[in-house]
């Protein structure tokens, strides 16, 4: 057992995976695990699901960054692996937040810091970040503190 609950979950997966012979599975897992392997190498000590979720986020922007670039490019099947790929990610990573949520966790975080104006912008996000890392896009969030703010 390692730290992270969610990498244990990862690992079983992989394991799942293989054994039915599942190779678009099996190969987006082993991306996982690696790029998870090479943050805990990075820490120095084994990784918690916090840190497992940045990760996924990570790889999920990733994804979402090469589909974007097969489409312009007309590459459909490579697009469609990536997307496969992103389905597989998003399982593990929390649920995204509605914008509502969205909207009410910014309102939130801009009285409970006293924000004013766009100069508070770096209190509000720090004080947002803890609580919606891995369940929102941060450039959606940031231009929604802005908006609110300006």
């Amino acid at each position: 057992m390692s730290a992270s609950p969610l990498f244990d979950k990862i690992n079983a997966d992989l394991i799942t995976a293989m054994k039915s012979k599942d190779e678009a599975a099996t190969s987006a897992l082993r991306m996982l695990k690696s790029a998870i392997k090479y943050k805990e190498v990075d820490l120095k000590r084994e990784i918690k699901d916090e840190e497992v979720v940045d990760v996924l986020s990570k790889q999920a922007k990733q994804r979402k960054e090469s589909i974007e670039g097969f489409e312009k490019g007309g590459r459909a099947d490579m697009a469609a692996k990536e997307k496969a790929e992103l389905a597989l990610i998003e399982k593990y990573l929390p649920a995204s937040l509605s914008d509502e949520e969205l909207v009410q966790l910014v309102e939130e975080a801009i009285k409970s810091t006293g924000a004013a104006g766009p100069k508070d912008m770096g209190k509000v996000m720090g004080a947002l970040t803890p609580k919606i890392k891995g369940r929102a896009d941060m450039g959606k969030v940031s231009s929604l503190v802005k908006g609110k703010l300006g």
